[in-house]
């Protein structure tokens, strides 16, 4: 896509960044009140049968999926156009959801703020190397990033660490208001986490909780993982990077069913939320279907998107993902040096 195509995009989705109160206090209520039906209902039929607990656990999950989209939208003060809703909101969210409002709201608006940039990477993004950074590294540090990427390790212990544990904890530069939102929130969580082990049982608390946090937990880091790891997209340096090229192209449009962009807020449209994040979830596939230039984006579907799974490192000569299969090949390949004529010959 040439960058001429988008020229006047403000203007096009301008006024679809205006929050509608009523939609964003329907979509609470139909979000958070399944949410917890679902969740009460999954308790009842403990006593019947933990397989029925099981099924109604991974409808929770996917409106779990749905709370964290409207804790992300109050993140970029998108939901409503009050901050201070959008503080109060996010906040119990973020209680909801394990992440703390203040903190989260920082680390990504520096993601949309340097996303696809070689030269700025390493805040709030999936840990990416370059080919040449990969083979210039020590043999353990190598070891380390071969078991990030790992799926395993990604989408198995990545949402328990990330969640749980490293969202526990302030930044290093945080300031005293993010420090007490992180407070907050895990005051919050400890209270609700110890007063339903109060109610029901630590054990039947962790039978339902469980399941529902790992299914919202995984499924909410492969949204984030294909959202930037995937065929064609975009990574520049500085010097060439460009911001509305990084969000409709190195921004996947993620065609998913229509069940699946109704739970997931849309997210699917990663392209047009990165061009313009003060869009909120609910008018994102408005934007994508009135403006022609968005049409011409890099789409994934839920099969093609399984190739990402291979993608382990960028490949800056050929701009695309490469597999670490294809490094061994690289460096066993022997070194081919052109001869360099002498000025007789």
């Amino acid at each position: 896509m040439q960058r001429e195509e988008h020229n006047g995009w403000k203007d096009n989705i301008a006024p679809y960044e205006k929050p509608l109160i009523k939609s964003s206090v329907w979509q609470m209520i139909n979000t958070l009140i399944p949410f917890f039906l679902l969740w009460y209902g999954a308790y009842l039929c403990l006593s019947v049968s933990y397989w029925l607990t099981l099924a109604l656990t991974i409808p929770a999950g996917g409106f779990l999926i749905r709370i964290f989209i409207i804790f992300h939208d109050c993140c970029h003060r998108s939901f409503f156009r009050s901050r201070t809703a959008n503080a109060v909101v996010g906040t119990i969210t973020g209680i909801l959801t394990c992440c703390p409002y203040n903190q989260w709201r920082h680390t990504h608006s520096v993601h949309h703020a340097t996303s696809s940039n070689l030269d700025k990477r390493g805040t709030g993004d999936v840990w990416t190397l370059t080919v040449n950074e990969y083979i210039a590294m020590p043999w353990w540090r190598r070891l380390v990033y071969r078991m990030y990427r790992n799926p395993v390790f990604m989408f198995g212990l990545g949402p328990i660490y990330i969640f749980l544990i490293d969202y526990r904890f302030n930044r290093r530069k945080a300031s005293t208001k993010e420090r007490i939102n992180t407070y907050i929130t895990n005051i919050g969580i400890a209270t609700i986490a110890g007063l339903l082990c109060w109610a029901i049982g630590w054990q039947a608390f962790l039978m339902i909780q469980g399941p529902i946090f790992l299914i919202s937990g995984i499924s909410g880091i492969w949204l984030f993982y294909v959202q930037h790891q995937f065929e064609d997209t975009y990574f520049e340096h500085e010097e060439e990077w460009d911001y509305v090229m990084a969000a409709i192209q190195g921004s996947s449009f993620y065609k998913l069913p229509k069940i699946l962009h109704w739970i997931t807020g849309n997210i699917g449209f990663h392209h047009v939320h990165h061009l313009s994040p003060r869009v909120p979830n609910y008018h994102l596939e408005k934007v994508h279907d009135t403006n022609a230039f968005l049409h011409k984006v890099p789409a994934i579907t839920l099969l093609s998107s399984l190739r990402s799974l291979r993608f382990r490192l960028w490949d800056e000569q050929s701009k695309t993902f490469i597999g670490f299969r294809q490094i061994r090949r690289r460096k066993t390949k022997p070194l081919v040096v052109p001869k360099i004529k002498s000025v007789g010959e």
